[in-house]
């Protein structure tokens, strides 16, 4: 079968999928399995490993791959992430592949000789990126659940890089947005740059990509951490003053974590642990609205809002505070996760009246000894996998690998650059997330499985920075709360708070203009934005059947059979 008839093949599955049906208030149903994807032509991939007898995890390697062809902005083999893993046997497990800070970073590297923070040079540019994860995580993912060839799985994402696809308008608009980072970024003209801009249905084709993806495809991960492709990437360093060494490449490793979980309403909730701040931050915002019971107050009410705000900007004073790097930083997970601590945490929240953000600090506790993509996926046998990737910003640091064809994370930016001042999300961070050699930063990236006595009932994630937390929170109580469809949960307008600064986003026409005037009389203060969030997840429904919610804020599309 050629390149471009298996292309076809994809497009068409895409659109014309066993079962699939859709509706503004039902995403796509399977009968038997479910991909949920930021791309059509990635879901079609993960679809078509399913159809071919592969499990879950394969079909998530061979996703992840597509997206780093299909969605460069996010989708990435020069980023890093997380999966969190459910087995059809109740078996759960959390794989950590997020970008580790190079052993030549030092505490004050973006700060000047004032020690004031120089804001770029964690944003754009060599310097800005961390070791990057993805590769290493997708082979160790494949090593220990994996069932199709390794090759099988990487050759659908080559196919696309060597012969080429159509981009949607929303690539182009991301791509036409970041032209002057990229001529400022690289040192030679990557294919990204393109002088009349681009456009819906340009056709793109990247053979550089293709050639590394054939080297991963045929070495694994030695295809990537060693070899021509990290001889490319110290290259490109070296030409930058980029600190990522072949020492740096060869010694990344991807780990496994016990996966965090909780409890809401009598559900079970499987999530990540730090290096992620996702899954203690989750946790902790569903006690809150079990203990305030938010769920009794109609949708984006002006006393669900208000609750939920309250709640959120507590958990973030406490990710501000306590989250970073487990292996470098004693994270008091279970003290955070406490019923009795979170208890008192949320009990001086009044109804009637906000907390000003400046009266919050993160909690004591006792010591012992906004670009990302997401994709869920549950095969015909019940294994499910949920996974969340990120370069950090849209196409990260902005530099292509020369000779390579793909973009670098600019994830050091996510680490605590000097205590209290803001990250590019505006997120605060301490001592628990300072810089040093070899930590992995903390993630706001939250990959999340919930179960009803005993089974599976949903698979969640999101991209978005900040709002990925409260954006899957809104998620579950959307479902269980509110009783919504999984695409009317993920559809649903949202709104988000974060401790500092001391206000609430909200997407546009979230809540009513009498909601408004009702908060701000409460001392509530708004930023209102386009999106938040944009969910990719599968609910279990009560007939059995899996129904994919793709978010509308994107390209997103979930298919099934």
């Amino acid at each position: 079968m050629t390149s471009r008839i298996y292309i076809l093949l994809l497009l068409a599955l895409t659109f014309s999928s066993c079962n699939l049906t859709t509706s503004p208030k039902v995403g796509a149903l399977g009968d038997h399995a479910m991909v949920v994807s930021a791309h059509p032509l990635s879901t079609a991939v993960g679809l078509n490993v399913l159809k071919q007898g592969g499990n879950a995890i394969d079909a998530a390697v061979a996703t992840q791959f597509a997206l780093a062809v299909v969605y460069p902005r996010a989708g990435n083999i020069g980023g890093g992430g997380f999966s969190v893993i459910r087995l059809t046997d109740g078996s759960i497990a959390a794989l950590d592949f997020r970008e580790k800070a190079p052993a030549q970073a030092e505490r004050k590297m973006f700060q000047d000789s004032l020690g004031n923070v120089v804001g770029e040079l964690s944003t754009i540019g060599h310097l800005a990126a961390g070791v990057p994860g993805s590769v290493a995580g997708m082979w160790e993912l494949h090593q220990k659940y994996g069932s199709l060839p390794w090759a099988d799985l990487v050759q659908p994402a080559i196919d696309l890089a060597f012969e080429g696809f159509l981009i949607t308008a929303n690539e182009a608009e991301a791509l036409n947005e970041k032209q002057e980072d990229f001529r400022q970024a690289n040192h030679y003209r990557p294919w990204v740059v393109r002088e009349n801009g681009w456009q819906a249905n340009d056709y793109v084709n990247q053979p550089q990509l293709a050639a590394t993806l054939s080297f991963i495809r045929d070495s694994g991960r030695d295809g990537f951490y060693k070899g021509i492709v990290a001889q490319q990437i110290v290259k490109e360093m070296q030409r930058g003053n980029g600190l990522v060494t072949h020492e740096d490449l060869q010694n990344y490793e991807a780990i496994w974590r016990a996966p965090l979980v909780g409890t809401y309403r009598g559900h079970r909730v499987i999530s990540m642990p730090p290096p992620s701040s996702g899954g203690v931050a989750v946790l902790q915002m569903l006690q809150g609205a079990e203990l305030l019971n938010v769920g009794r107050y109609e949708h984006n009410s002006t006393n669900a809002v208000h609750l939920m705000a309250e709640i959120e900007r507590r958990v973030f004073a406490d990710r501000s505070k306590h989250l970073g790097d487990p292996d470098y930083f004693q994270v008091p997970v279970q003290q955070l996760l406490s019923p009795d601590y979170n208890a008192s945490r949320f009990a001086d929240i009044s109804i009637d009246q906000t907390t000003p953000s400046t009266d919050i600090q993160g909690g004591e506790v006792p010591y012992e000894s906004p670009e990302t993509t997401h994709f869920s996926i549950v095969d015909a046998d019940g294994n499910a996998i949920s996974t969340t990737t990120t370069l950090n910003l849209n196409y990260g640091c902005k530099v292509w690998v020369k000779g390579a064809g793909f973009v670098l994370n600019n994830e050091m930016d996510d680490f605590s650059s000097k205590p209290g001042v803001p990250n590019f999300f505006g997120l605060i961070g301490a001592e628990a997330n300072a810089i040093a050699p070899g930590k992995r930063m903390l993630s706001s990236m939250t990959p999340t499985i919930v179960e009803k006595d005993g089974a599976l009932k949903m698979v969640l994630g999101s991209p978005g920075g900040a709002t990925i937390l409260t954006s899957v929170f809104q998620t579950v109580l959307n479902v269980i709360d509110y009783e919504m469809t999984m695409q009317e949960a993920v559809s649903a307008k949202k709104v988000h708070h974060q401790w500092l600064p001391d206000q609430i986003k909200a997407e546009t026409d979230a809540i009513s203009l009498k909601t408004i005037e009702e908060l701000e009389q409460l001392g509530h203060s708004f930023e209102f934005v386009d999106k938040i969030g944009r969910n990719d997840c599968i609910l279990v429904r009560e007939d059995g059947r899996l129904e994919g919610g793709a978010d509308p804020r994107g390209d997103d599309k979930a298919a099934g059979f």
